[in-house]
């Protein structure tokens, strides 16, 4: 069976719901014990008044009844007791157990149980406390059990017992005391819920589901598409970083779609707009132009496929020349051919050169054939159509900088560096020129 998937918003409606479940749980269990104690103290109130009006009357009515009249005089006191709603559930019985009246369903002259029997001797022990009564609650049948001592002479001996039931306050009895302020309660909480429901999904649901669904149509192709938050709070600020996230996306594509599919670098449209940016914002900057020796030959005699190999192989140096000697914002481009170019500062110019010319001088003999390496050249068709021999492979560097003047535009370091790279590529050998000009 396949796993039930929640959504945020019905995990929020889980967590409300249960949240509330157990509020109003604790809120009802407040209220009803809260109730509980309230009936209870009536009743302990009740019952102290119920067992001083109880041993008065009976006790006046001893000294006044002979031992032949004293069932019917008890008997007619409990009637008007009962009738005055004093006592519902009373009986009185003798030291022996023998009742003599009741108000309930009891027999008279029958014997109470042997429960009732022992609370005679426990009223003895209680007299001698000054104490006239006990109470025994019975938490099953929820009642509430007074055995009053009655004496016939002050102070005398106890001649009868008195027991008079009460109810305790039950569950019940408590919730329906308090079965409105439960439902308002629960009325109030569910307004709440829809109210807090209602602006949660307006303020943060809401937002969510705009970023998922311009996530979608972003990862469908389509990076026109922004996002529009305002809510002035950290969900706002995820908007504004996506939106971001989107432009820096668009970057990435361009230099993607412009980079060279050979060596993987950005091409001419890149360079020119990293070039574009370093003098838009002042910064000292030297742009080092390459330019491979002979290799219009070695392709031509090695085949275009070793030619490829040779432009993969000065990509590598370079690559870690600016990991070697470089910053980490260097940039590193390629025209096509190979023709690379290198954007640094002035201060880390030197050691990247050197470490390219070394690098490339080493590696580039693995290229060539062992004939050829013992000869130190090769022999193929110059530009004009004459055989003519060429040596090895030497790569010449053409740096520009605005360190010594200023340069104002992307076409001013391409002019530069073409009147440097027909310097160095006069010089035999790997080389390292820069332009120092001050105008």
């Amino acid at each position: 069976m396949p796993a039930i998937k929640l959504t945020l918003q019905n995990r929020i409606i889980t967590l409300m719901v249960v949240s509330s479940v157990i509020f109003i749980s604790i809120f009802a269990f407040i209220q009803i014990n809260n109730q509980i104690a309230n009936i209870n103290r009536y009743n302990t109130y009740r019952a102290n008044l119920s067992t001083m009006i109880v041993k008065n009357n009976l006790e006046a009515i001893l000294k006044e009844a002979t031992v032949e009249t004293v069932p019917d005089y008890i008997k007619a006191s409990l009637g008007a007791l009962a009738e005055a709603n004093i006592v519902q559930d009373m009986t009185v019985f003798d030291t022996e157990g023998k009742i003599i009246a009741s108000t309930e369903k009891l027999t008279v002259g029958d014997t109470v149980s042997y429960k009732d029997t022992n609370k005679i001797e426990d009223l003895r022990v209680a007299a001698g406390r000054s104490k006239w009564f006990i109470s025994v609650a019975d938490a099953v049948k929820q009642r509430l059990y007074l055995y009053i001592a009655l004496n016939k002479e002050q102070p005398g001996p106890i001649t009868y017992v008195a027991k008079l039931s009460l109810p305790l306050a039950s569950v019940k009895e408590a919730f329906s005391e308090v079965y409105w302020p439960i439902i308002i309660a629960v009325i109030v909480i569910m307004l709440a819920n829809i109210i807090f429901g209602f602006t949660l999904s307006k303020t943060v649901i809401g937002p969510i589901r705009v970023l998922n669904e311009v996530t979608k149509i972003i990862a469908a192709g389509d990076l026109s598409v922004r996002t529009r938050i305002s809510t002035d709070d950290e969900l706002q600020e995820l908007g504004s970083t996506f939106n971001y996230m989107t432009e820096e996306l668009i970057k990435m594509k361009e230099r993607a779609e412009n980079a060279n599919p050979l060596t993987k670098l950005p091409g001419n449209i890149v360079i020119h707009g990293e070039v574009d940016k370093r003098i838009k914002n002042n910064r000292k900057f030297m742009v080092i132009y390459c330019d491979l020796d002979n290799f219009k030959a070695f392709n031509d005699k090695y085949g275009i496929a070793k030619g490829d190999e040779a432009i993969k192989l000065t990509a590598d140096v370079f690559r870690e020349a600016v990991q070697a000697k470089g910053n980490p914002d260097d940039f590193l481009g390629h025209e096509g051919g190979d023709d690379f170019i290198l954007l640094t500062t002035p201060d880390k110019t030197q050691g990247i050169a050197d470490y390219i010319t070394s690098e490339f001088d080493k590696h580039v003999r693995s290229l060539y054939n062992q004939e050829d390496l013992q000869e130190g050249y090769i022999v193929a068709h110059a530009r004009d159509g004459s055989v003519k021999k060429f040596p090895i492979m030497t790569i010449s560097l053409a740096g520009v900088t605005n360190e010594h003047r200023s340069i104002n535009s992307y076409g001013e370091v391409t002019n530069i560096a073409a009147e440097i790279k027909k310097k160095a590529k006069a010089v035999e050998g790997s080389v390292f020129i820069v332009d120092k000009r001050t105008s």
